[in-house]
């Protein structure tokens, strides 16, 4: 083992640039997302995804899918969206969407570590990736709404193409998958057509139960 570790690097950073400091700071932070694991598996059913892989299967969803907003939206902004949101799960951890109670404190400790986490960052940075995190978290634009939308839409997809998944083990219902679902609309009416047919068919297999 050597002396050479994240810290040792940080402060490399900051010789070359007081700035760069700040930003390869904030970069090596975000490996802790690596850490977080969700509940969604992956389709092989191996193992659940972590968080990074999620922000990252977002991405994916803004890039491909963003013709699909209802109405057009910025897409590059989306991405940004989608990609910044879950930063916050480094510090306020992932909190199970069908968990009501476990989500009555999941606003405030979000803001939290937005607060800490952002504030890494240089002042302009941070004030960019706190107001796309902000667009996302209030849905009042289109493209926010439509960042929300894939949010919902991606653990979906997982968990009908891994036969069920996590919806069997927590005994989730089709009316509890319709109203965690239901924000999908306001972003693309194409994409929540898709979700409510993935969830007949869920219940019709017997993935997912029906109320």
């Amino acid at each position: 083992m050597t002396d050479l570790d994240s810290k040792r690097v940080i402060e490399l950073a900051t010789g070359v640039e007081e700035r760069l400091g700040r930003q390869i700071a904030f970069i090596l932070e975000l490996d802790k997302l690596k850490g977080v694991i969700r509940r969604s598996l992956l389709i092989d059913q191996s193992r659940p995804e972590n968080t990074a892989e999620h922000s990252w299967h977002l991405a994916m969803l803004a890039l491909v899918l963003g013709e699909r907003a209802d109405p057009e939206v910025d897409v590059l902004r989306a991405l940004k969206a989608v990609l910044v949101h879950d930063i916050v799960e480094i510090d306020a951890g992932d909190v199970y969407i069908y968990d009501e109670q476990a989500r009555l404190d999941k606003a405030e400790s979000e803001v939290a570590a937005a607060d800490r986490l952002f504030g890494l960052l240089p002042d302009d940075q941070a004030a960019e990736l706190r107001s796309l995190w902000n667009e996302y978290e209030a849905r009042d634009t289109p493209t926010g709404r439509f960042a929300y939308a894939l949010d919902r839409l991606q653990p979906l997809l997982l968990n009908a193409s891994s036969g069920g998944g996590p919806w069997i083990e927590n005994n989730i219902s089709q009316s509890q998958v319709r109203s965690v679902n239901g924000p999908i609309v306001e972003g693309s009416e194409q994409l929540w057509q898709l979700a409510s047919a993935v969830i007949d068919e869920a219940v019709a297999a017997g993935a997912l139960r029906p109320d």
